[in-house]
């Protein structure tokens, strides 16, 4: 047995054992935790701080200026990596702790790895109670860090330093299990940072976590092969998780094989390229009127790494079909057992390419492939006139915007964002060319989420034009990591679109008799109704004061020349532009369950519920 041993704390203990460790998958090293992000205050300066001081040669540290962007830009280097390799955060207690929520909800929501690092109490209670201690009456070893719990998937308080080497053992394993991933979270109570223990030195020794590709069983695989064989109507619904598992060779050879066509979830977007003869393009509710269509005939539905959110299904709506039927191929049962699905539990990638070994010789009929060939053709039309601006001098629309951009990105660019109208537009309108290009983060759908992701994609792929899309209700969230930017010289391209409010929410609140109230950044009326003119608020000034190089446009041809002047650019580049508000963007192809008022005095309130026991009466269960 191995006796020696390093004296160490137990911060330093963490941070030179997160510094030797690695995933493995298909023969390709990555390492598992690739850099901290930290804020410090009282909690971790002295602890986490003080070891990332000690082994700066091993663990690269960057300095954030928001806990959960700091969150956010380590899930944007996760989705980047394929969740091959994490980022860790480390907070102080009270506040910074907290602020953390956001991030690890979105980072477990989408399947993605992140370890969280906040500072806790006093273990021994020694001060008690701390400055920003929740005090709890009758639980006296609660913290603020317990409302990290139900959004990890995985929690544990370190009270003692030995306790450690269990605890980073299960959270490297939850990291690195595709099944299980999502936010760490380890809460260290900062007098156990600073105490000293003598860990064995196997504790430090180079760790690789292999990151396994498991095979569907072979009698689900049959019973898969049988299904797809007997369906007419089949359409692929492709999710996140063919991109998690690098899958999309695995689909373009199913999808040549078979005719059988594709549409996409957010996160499944780019999983083919647009160009492909059988990619259709969004599904759902904010989806192309292609996918659509062709989803409410389809007579079996093979969901591929989605969990299918309401989004997705247009909340139980879309497969409308009597016999449908589904085949889920995905990693977890939980996601793969979903709408009474027949199921293959696999990685996508060898879940798909064993099923086209199966499946030799079998194809689509002819005329199911001139059908949605003919509808993807009709679908292109609608995307050109959406995009194009036949007048170079006029003020561009939102839409227009994304022509602008569409005409000056390359294969390698990638486009972010995450709330508010621009995800809608997107899903319908945008071109991908390649699997890395879309990145949506529309599982949790966090405004701010943009800029932060943007600076971990700029650090888990260097030299890639990389573009946060944001309006200005989304900037307005969370603008501080521009300056981490800066500091680090990330050449983040900024496209701020200025349309002076909450437009996606105002078109919903109008939809559902809400009549846009508390939506528009205007000046308060009279009447108190916010129908005022535009407040005197300059977000291009801001971008700059940050340390942004800042580029205003106000027409179509302008926009052109400052989005190619800001992808040429080695700095941090905002381009800022106002556009015309008019709505340019296909309509919704499918409904979206948002209850409306079931009473009211209000004419808009009552219309809207009217439609909406309309609409609710096509939803049904999947038996």
């Amino acid at each position: 047995m191995n006796a020696a041993t390093r004296r160490l704390t137990t911060a330093q203990a963490l941070v030179r054992f997160l510094a030797a460790q690695y995933t493995e998958r298909d023969g390709v090293r990555h390492r598992l935790i690739a850099g901290t992000w930290g804020i410090f205050g009282h909690g971790n300066v002295a602890g986490v701080g003080q070891a990332l001081v000690e082994y700066g040669d091993v663990m690269p540290y960057h300095q954030g200026r928001n806990e959960q962007a700091m969150v956010h830009a380590a899930v944007g280097h996760a989705r980047r990596t394929s969740r091959l390799s994490a980022q860790a955060v480390t907070t102080s207690i009270g506040p910074g702790a907290t602020n953390l929520v956001t991030g690890a909800a979105l980072a477990t929501i989408n399947r993605l790895p992140v370890l969280l690092l906040p500072g806790d109490y006093f273990a021994s209670h020694a001060a008690d109670p701390l400055l920003q201690q929740l005090e709890h009456p009758v639980s006296a070893d609660v913290s603020v860090n317990d409302c990290l719990r139900p959004v990890s998937r995985y929690f544990d308080r370190v009270t003692r330093p030995d306790a450690l080497i269990p605890t980073a053992l299960r959270a490297m394993r939850v990291l690195s299990d595709p099944a299980e991933t999502g936010a760490v979270t380890l809460a260290l109570p900062q007098d156990v940072q600073a105490e000293a223990y003598d860990w064995p030195e196997e504790f430090f020794a180079d760790r690789v976590w292999h990151v396994r590709r498991p095979a569907p069983d072979p009698a689900e695989l049959a019973e898969a092969v049988r299904a797809v064989r007997s369906a007419a109507r089949p359409l692929v619904v492709a999710g996140g998780g063919i991109h998690h598992s690098e899958a999309e060779g695995a689909l373009k050879a199913f999808v040549d094989a078979t005719g059988i066509p594709v549409a996409s979830t957010q996160a499944g977007k780019g999983s083919l390229r647009h160009d492909h003869p059988a990619d259709l393009g969004g599904i759902g509710h904010t989806g192309t009127a292609v996918s659509d269509e062709l989803a409410r005939t389809a007579d079996l539905v093979i969901g591929v790494g989605t969990r299918y959110s309401d989004f997705t299904t247009a909340s139980g709506t879309l497969f409308r079909r009597p016999d449908v039927r589904f085949l889920n191929l995905n990693i977890t049962a939980f996601d793969a057992h979903k709408l009474a699905a027949r199921t293959l539990v696999c990685d996508a990638r060898s879940g798909l390419t064993l099923l086209t070994d199966a499946l030799a010789g079998h194809r689509v009929a002819p005329s199911y492939e001139a059908e949605y060939r003919a509808g993807k053709e009709r679908w292109e039309r609608v995307v050109e006139a959406a995009l194009r601006a036949p007048d170079e001098g006029a003020v561009p629309t939102q839409t227009q915007v994304l022509g602008a951009l569409d005409a000056v990105v390359g294969d390698e660019d990638v486009v972010i964002n995450a709330a508010g109208s621009l995800p809608g537009d997107l899903h319908k309108l945008w071109r991908a060319r390649s699997p890395h290009q879309y990145h949506l983060e529309y599982g949790y759908s966090c405004m701010g989420y943009e800029i932060p992701a943007a600076l971990g994609v700029l650090q888990a792929a260097p030299g890639t034009p990389v573009w946060a899309l944001v309006g200005d209700g989304t900037y307005l969230m969370n603008p501080t990591e521009i300056v981490t930017a800066v500091q680090e010289d990330l050449p983040v391209k900024l496209v701020l679109v200025q349309n002076h409010g909450y437009a996606s929410i105002g078109g919903l609140s109008e939809s559902v008799g809400a009549e846009r109230f508390g939506t528009a950044y205007r000046h308060r009326a009279a009447d108190g109704t916010f129908t005022g003119p535009p407040l005197p608020v300059d977000l291009a000034l801001n971008a700059a004061s940050l340390g942004m190089e800042v580029r205003r446009a106000k027409t179509v041809g302008e926009l052109r020349e400052a989005l190619a002047a800001a992808r040429a650019s080695a700095r941090p580049t905002c381009v800022y532009v106002e556009t015309d508000p008019a709505p340019t963007a296909p309509p919704a192809e499918a409904w979206w369950d948002v209850p409306v008022a079931e009473v009211s005095a209000r004419k808009a309130a009552t219309e809207a519920r009217a439609q909406y026991e309309r609409s609710v009466a096509d939803r049904r269960h999947h038996l």
